[in-house]
């Protein structure tokens, strides 16, 4: 009987043994083909900006292609249903953001997905500071305070543009409207791309994204920065305020992006896959591009993103609340 026992531990060993290979050696494999990386939002925004960077730099760190495909629509839904319906394998990794992340659950009214269960998170990128901006030749302000005297004085005529219903610029621009009691009419775009071309090109006058996107344009003169949406100044723009420092003290917003994949993902591929995106946010090529654009890399461990996107949440749940902000 004991012999008999022995054999039938020994098997379930094995059995055991055998079940794990496929895992452990998929996951010692990886990667062996192209990894596609979802970005939720048409190009030319300063999330195509951050997702390429590192993009680059994994490609030649992991020996593989590593290529951005933009999915926009949906306040993000539209990409985070792609990648949820994706094989968990590591092979299709997501561009999240604080509006897929910590203001959807909140502000939509049929969200489509549990955030916290149908994925896993990664690493986060970057935090990046924002701008609030207008168009240098259709508003006649010089400063924040005049923009929002202008506003005050014919509601609901002036219109701002984001990179969509549920975007971090749309969200920062309810916020500033919420403090300071502006009428201002938001039009959506897919993309920050196709909203800075119509706000060029003075089809609407004002806007809030971050700051890697519209930088080259307020250097140009052609759009006015009027105000800084993080706590601190940025060195690109010394002379420009924050909301805060106007009278609006405990207003703050800035664009942040990480990485996620799907739920059931092998904890060893998430593991590597953290590990590579820190070293490519420490490589030259990412660090000298962050500092162009005043982004702020963010390495860290998956569990010290899910405690970042936990903190956020509480916080933009009661911005949706108070602002009473809906995402259709």
């Amino acid at each position: 009987m004991r012999n008999l026992n022995r054999s039938r531990r020994a098997a379930l060993t094995l059995l055991a043994l055998v079940l794990a290979a496929p895992l452990g050696a998929a996951a010692q494999a990886w990667p062996s083909k192209p990894i596609r990386f979802v970005v939720p939002f048409a190009p030319g925004g300063t999330s195509e900006i951050i997702a390429r960077s590192v993009a680059q730099e994994l490609s030649t760190q992991l020996g593989q292609a590593v290529y951005v495909e933009n999915k926009a629509g949906g306040a993000g839904t539209i990409a985070m249903g792609d990648v949820k319906n994706a094989p968990a394998d590591g092979y299709t990794i997501l561009l999240g953001h604080v509006g897929s992340l910590a203001v959807n659950p909140y502000a939509m009214k049929n969200h489509p997905f549990d955030v916290n269960k149908d994925f896993t998170p990664v690493a986060l990128l970057a935090r990046v500071p924002n701008l609030f901006v207008i168009n240098a030749d259709t508003v006649k302000a010089k400063d924040f305070k005049e923009f929002i005297a202008a506003a005050k004085a014919q509601p609901g005529k002036l219109n701002y543009g984001s990179a969509g219903n549920g975007s971090a610029g749309h969200l920062a621009m309810e916020y500033l409207k919420a403090v300071t009691g502006v009428d201002i009419q938001h039009v959506p775009y897919k993309g920050t791309g196709p909203m800075l071309q119509d706000l060029l090109g003075g089809r609407i006058e004002a806007t809030n994204a971050g700051a890697p996107a519209l930088l080259p344009h307020v250097k140009s003169g052609k759009l006015k920065a009027i105000a800084v949406g993080s706590t601190q100044r940025i060195p690109a723009l010394p002379d420009v305020p924050t909301v805060a420092e106007l009278g609006y003290k405990e207003f703050e917003t800035s664009q942040w992006y990480g990485v996620i994949v799907r739920a059931g993902t092998p904890p060893e591929i998430v593991t590597r896959l953290n590990a590579e995106i820190n070293k490519a946010l420490r490589s030259s090529q990412v660090t000298q591009r962050y500092a162009t654009d005043n982004a702020i890399a963010d390495a860290g461990t998956p569990e010290q993103f899910a405690a970042f996107i936990a903190k956020e949440q509480g916080r933009w749940r009661e911005v949706v609340r108070k602002a009473n902000i809906t995402i259709e």
